[in-house]
């Protein structure tokens, strides 16, 4: 008896051979990469919603939404701008930390927070975003900063993510009355605010508290200006996004700031000069 093959079961008998899509297939964009940049821009420092961005182009809201969500994750992952040193990056806190050594920076370091949406009830975590400071949901950021507030790192903090201790055993920071702990323990490295003086105290341990503090709050005043910066940005005075998103967007808005700070003139020349490992040819 012979077999009857069909065309269909002749099909599966053959090889498996993978697709091959050509160069520039696959559904034509409606807006250029120069577009789909603008329309991020746009919407993190104005905060725009998508829907208003998209009857500004002319296009779907689904294609503007699309566009920051491709193009977003690429400005979070650039890193922060380092002064004077065109076309390096420091993507990380042992980036920050390396620098920091190096050219004998003494950092500043400072947090600040940010409003976000409330979940609705029932849902989990509900709770857990709950500043006990302002009483509302905020999500906390620790920023880093020169002596001439420009930034160096900024990032959404959560429990232990200061680093661990053998880093910050090797770098000098200027902190405020929120990171007392850390000062206690490092004194050598993290310098903190004066203790106020009992009120029994002399009249002129109180005067030259005073003067302390003073002093102390002008060499770390730059970097409460750094995040003043970034308050400029209409999504880090209150984000109404979903809070998947905020590390992104912030990391996205500081990597910007960073660009801009680290053209700034310097009042210091850097310890070290980088030599090209291969000459360019003529």
């Amino acid at each position: 008896m012979e077999r009857i093959v069909t065309a269909s079961s002749a099909i599966c008998l053959l090889p498996a051979v993978h697709r091959r899509r050509a160069a520039g297939a696959g559904p034509s964009r409606k807006l250029v990469f120069v577009d789909r940049l603008l329309v991020t821009l746009m919407h993190l420092r104005l905060g725009l919603p998508h829907a208003a961005l998209a009857e500004l182009y002319g296009v779907d809201r689904s294609t503007v939404s699309g566009a920051i969500r491709e193009v977003r994750p690429l400005l979070a992952s650039r890193g922060f701008a380092v002064p004077e040193r065109l076309g390096i990056r420091l993507r990380t806190l042992e980036d920050v930390f390396a620098y920091a050594e190096a050219e004998g920076v003494s950092l500043r370091i400072d947090g600040t927070e940010v409003q976000v949406r409330r979940p609705r009830a029932g849902r989990p975590g509900r709770k857990a975003f709950v500043c006990g400071k302002k009483k509302q949901n905020t999500i906390k950021t620790t920023t880093f900063s020169d002596d001439q507030g420009r930034t160096l790192f900024s990032g959404v903090v959560r429990p232990g993510r200061m680093h661990d201790q053998t880093a910050v055993r090797k770098v000098k920071a200027e902190v405020d009355e929120g990171y007392r702990g850390l000062a206690n323990e490092f004194p050598a490295q993290v310098r903190g605010p004066a203790k106020k003086p009992k009120d029994d105290a002399p009249l002129g341990e109180h005067h030259a508290w005073r003067g302390q503090r003073r002093r102390q709050s002008s060499e770390r005043i730059c970097v409460e200006h750094t995040n003043a910066e970034y308050k400029q940005w209409r999504p880090l005075q209150r984000f109404t996004g979903r809070r998947e998103t905020y590390t992104e967007t912030h990391r996205a808005i500081a990597g910007l700031i960073s660009d801009r700070s680290a053209r700034r003139a310097t009042h210091r020349k850097p310890s070290t000069e980088l030599v090209l490992a291969r000459q360019p040819a003529c």
